[in-house]
């Protein structure tokens, strides 16, 4: 069993896309498709209020190759969540800010309240947080205080992945990206998630990476979470 968190405390840096394209890319390959009633061992939970996920998969219908579920009002079952039966791998979609408190007087800067609650109780369970950054200056001190206050503390294993990077704009600001990261010495992935289109209208017509019409651009962008998942399971070993 796996549990991965996506985490940061800035929103709108894809923390449900890459957790709903992650489940889907690992259920592609981990299914049993010579057994039609075999359950899928792939979970995506959504611990955000605002269920952007759930309401993700509740577009795909019947055509859900993975199990998903709204877990922020479940503090019990989320403590329990390395013992659900059938599932081997967990991606946890987090809230999209978190309102970190001052930790100088010792306090948890995740603060208190049911929102805390939930968040406290997933990074208890996870085996991996990845935490997504993109290339603007504008994620860069919510990612570091993420990790600086929330994980760094806790001891908590993550890696940082750049996402929604267009190379259309060059690669000044990737390779800027990269150097903030490195010169915080936090782990990096090799992957880059790439801006498409596709990403981005994707939920409206609830598509997962795995059902993207097969042409250049649409295998391009499946590309980028396959080879994350795989850098996940083997070089992050996950």
């Amino acid at each position: 069993m796996a549990v991965i968190v996506l985490l940061n405390q800035k929103g709108g840096v894809g923390k449900s896309t890459i957790a709903v394209n992650l489940a889907a890319v690992t259920a592609d390959v981990t299914n049993h498709t010579d057994d039609p009633d075999a359950s899928s061992p792939v979970l995506a939970l959504s611990v955000d209020p605002q269920g952007s996920a759930v309401w993700w998969a509740s577009r795909m219908g019947d055509d859900l190759p993975f199990h998903i579920a709204q877990g922020h009002e479940d503090l019990a079952g989320l403590k329990n969540l390395k013992n659900l039966p059938g599932i081997k791998h967990v991606y946890v979609d987090t809230p999209g800010w978190i309102d970190l408190e001052s930790s100088d007087n010792g306090t948890d800067p995740l603060g208190k309240g049911p929102a805390a609650d939930v968040l406290r109780a997933v990074l208890e369970v996870a085996d991996l947080v990845i935490v997504p950054i993109e290339t603007e200056p504008l994620s860069f001190d919510p990612t570091a205080r993420t990790i600086n206050k929330v994980l760094q503390p806790r001891g908590i294993r993550h890696l940082v992945v750049i996402n929604n990077w267009d190379p259309r704009d060059g690669e000044a600001d990737l390779r800027q990206t990269r150097d903030f990261i490195k010169a915080n010495g936090w782990p990096m992935a090799n992957t880059v998630i790439r801006h498409y289109k596709l990403h981005s209208r994707a939920s409206a017509e609830g598509q997962v990476v795995t059902e993207y019409p097969l042409n250049r651009v649409a295998l391009q962008a499946r590309e980028d979470f396959y080879k994350f998942a795989l850098e996940l399971n083997v070089g992050a070993g996950i």
